[in-house]
């Protein structure tokens, strides 16, 4: 008889909502999936099972991920109704889902309005919850409250930079609970094989230009009319130099209007191409070819300072998130973005950013995320001490004497 029984593997479900997590998610799956005291267990809803938005939950079983549960749960819809009850149904079924294969810690990521579901879910379940991405800010979109929101909600944290990790201490988590990891998208820099120009064009179907320019429009959804900066950028971008790769909006309220208009424009402008669903290895090799990228992306933020990509930030969406020198910041008017296209393809520019390092982290975010949920101190995940007011205010009240 074994005395000594193996410990059971601790349990750490992922979800997982759409292609832009995805391609964050990626190497901590891959770290957790390959880590022996793990039982890994991935939780797909949203525009992952949207024929729409490309059924990326295959691309999610070709990598050979155990997907516990499908949670189907994205409304057809355009409207801020259809996301508000896109969450509702979300938690009908993860609530069935989470306890069928109850986790003994559940991942998140991000700021997507979903994940507003398997937080709550969470909480009412007693799992503990780990979050990606904390501590950012994104004025311009719901998101900012979002994540907030699940800050607040999970028991562990790990944050891309160390002024994000600063604010989720500021928002009353302990700071042993919070681990500055940095961005995981970034380890796609240095673990995936990226593919050089020839077989990216190969994979995509056409010829890069110069200049070529990454175009990611997503709506603004801290505004009543979620698409109030759309006429000026698509106004830009019919007049903008060069070559035009699009790619699909988020599943936002208004994002079918903006797919239609890009529609409209490649369907009259040249060399103007538009893409639903890139993978990460495609979409992170496009970075690394393109002149510029211009739009209102977070990826033009976190992820093209890697590549020293000039980028062209529009409108408030990004208001507030580290700017890396790579960005260049244009209000949602027509003749300032091209101006600042014009700055960005410009060889001073390329000069001055040539060399830079991302803030947001060194391509070793998965390492550190697997290992701080396989050490994890279960037992005292979920009761949380109470931020140290006085501590707190006699601070404030030095920084101001």
């Amino acid at each position: 008889m074994n005395q000594n029984p193996s410990p059971a593997k601790r349990r750490i479900g992922v979800v997982t909502t759409s292609r832009a997590d995805l391609s964050h998610l990626y190497w901590p799956l891959r770290e957790l999936e390959a880590a022996p005291g793990i039982d890994l267990g991935v939780f797909v809803m949203g525009p992952h099972l949207s024929p729409e938005f490309g059924n990326t939950v295959q691309e999610i079983e070709r990598d050979g991920f155990p997907v516990r549960a499908r949670i189907e749960c994205l409304l057809s819809s355009s409207t801020d109704t259809g996301m508000a009850k896109t969450i509702g149904v979300a938690i009908l079924g993860l609530a069935d889902a989470l306890t069928a294969w109850r986790p003994d810690l559940l991942l998140l990521i991000a700021d997507r309005y979903e994940m507003l579901a398997p937080a709550a879910i969470a909480l009412a379940l007693r799992i503990p919850v780990a979050h990606i991405e904390g501590g950012e800010v994104s004025q311009g979109a719901i998101d900012d409250h979002v994540r907030n929101a699940i800050t607040k909600l999970a028991h562990i944290h790990f944050t891309s930079t160390e002024l994000a990790r600063q604010r989720v201490i500021a928002l009353g988590e302990e700071p042993w609970r919070v681990h500055r990891a940095g961005a995981p998208s970034l380890d796609h820099l240095r673990r995936s094989h990226l593919l050089d120009r020839s077989a990216l064009e190969t994979r995509l179907g056409l010829e890069l230009a110069k200049p070529a320019l990454l175009a990611a429009w997503h709506p603004v959804t801290i505004l009543r009319d979620t698409n109030a900066e759309a006429d000026a950028f698509f106004r830009a971008m019919a007049s903008a130099p060069g070559q035009l790769v699009f790619v699909y909006p988020n599943a936002d309220a208004g994002c079918y209007a903006l797919i239609e208009r890009a529609r409209a424009l490649a369907a009259t402008r040249a060399q103007t191409h538009i893409f639903v669903n890139l993978d990460a290895v495609t979409y992170w090799s496009l970075l690394g070819q393109v002149d510029a990228m211009v739009g209102n992306s977070s990826s033009g933020i976190m992820e093209a300072a890697s590549f020293a990509l000039p980028v062209v930030n529009v409108g408030i969406r990004q208001q507030g998130r580290e700017r890396p020198r790579n960005i260049i910041d244009a209000p949602a008017v027509t003749d300032a973005i091209l101006n600042a296209i014009v700055r960005a393809l410009s060889p001073e520019f390329l000069a001055g950013i040539a060399g830079m390092a991302n803030p947001y982290g060194d391509g070793t975010a998965a390492i550190t995320i697997a290992r701080a949920l396989a050490e994890a101190p279960l037992a005292r995940l979920l009761i949380k001490a109470p931020a140290p007011l006085r501590e707190a205010a006699e601070k404030l009240s030095a920084e101001h004497a």
